[in-house]
């Protein structure tokens, strides 16, 4: 069975064309380096969100409230996650 399922991989992905780049290089140096900011402005709202909910939760208990910081937590670390693999995600992709 896995065979036949490497088969029909292969005869699918056969005619898939590999278009080329002819951006030029300066726009190319431009492009890189405002997706690099905006890398490094994800990586850093990542890390604050991190810092901002876990503050939160330290002030929350401290006044004895409960709340949900876990799920907040959760979409911040999810964030982070997406933000951290956009970059390879894409380079898979389109290579």
């Amino acid at each position: 069975m896995s065979s036949l399922l490497v088969e029909a991989a292969n005869f699918l992905a056969s005619d898939v064309p590999k278009p080329t780049s002819d951006a030029p290089g300066e726009l190319t140096d431009k492009v890189n380096k405002v997706l690099g900011i905006v890398a490094w402005a994800g990586t850093a709202a990542g890390v604050l969100g991190v810092l901002v909910t876990g503050a939160m939760m330290a002030v929350s208990l401290k006044r004895g409230e409960s709340s949900e910081h876990m799920s907040r937590l959760g979409m911040v670390l999810g964030g982070c996650v997406l933000v951290s693999t956009a970059g390879p995600l894409v380079g898979f992709v389109f290579q």
